[in-house]
């Protein structure tokens, strides 16, 4: 008697952390791709596709840096930095809270930017599926931080691909008012 195999594959079930290591494959191909444009150049717009490219140097460790940008306290603190919550305006009331493990989401600004963590090398690089909350539904964009000794400070070298075609200009001056200028301010 001849056993009859089946034609259907068993389910397989993924694992979260199998799901999440193939989304930072994923994504982090999507970030280091957009790299190449920047060779030569010192524009930090693409205008060969939406993306953004920016360097700055902290006069801080990288430990710290790092920290500043996955700790929800440390975040909180360098963001009262910000003109909107100097002069007292929120852009939401959702508390800001930062997940720290691969896969974890994040809050911030009241609620206003949500997303996950993607890849997370402590000290090194920061790799996020990163979105505002009123770009249509589903829309991520991958915002990666690579964090680089530089003498006694930090050179962070920041890219930011796949986001909505015409948002370029605003997202870069709001990486540099709402993150790079309050940051310094915070980490000197």
């Amino acid at each position: 008697m001849s056993e009859k195999k089946s034609l259907e594959r068993p389910a397989q079930t993924a694992t979260r952390r199998q799901v999440i290591a193939s989304l930072a494959v994923a994504f982090s191909g999507l970030a280091l791709g957009s790299v190449n444009a920047w060779a030569g150049t010192d524009e930090e717009i693409s205008h060969s596709e939406e993306s953004i490219h920016q360097v700055t140097v902290f006069k801080a460790s990288r430990k710290r840096v790092y920290e500043a940008l996955v700790d929800t306290k440390e975040f909180d603190k360098f963001t009262m930095q910000t003109p909107e919550m100097k002069s007292g305006q929120s852009l939401g009331n959702a508390p800001t809270k930062i997940n720290r493990e691969v896969g974890g989401a994040f809050t911030i600004f009241g609620g206003h930017i949500v997303g996950r963590q993607i890849e997370l090398v402590p000290n090194e690089r920061i790799v996020q599926a990163w979105r505002v909350v009123d770009w249509d539904r589903g829309v991520y964009s991958v915002a990666k931080f690579e964090l680089l000794e530089q003498g006694s400070g930090t050179k962070l070298v920041f890219d930011h691909t796949a986001f909505p075609k015409g948002q370029a200009q605003h997202l870069a001056d709001g990486w540099k008012s709402h993150y790079w200028e309050p940051m310094e301010k915070f980490l000197t």
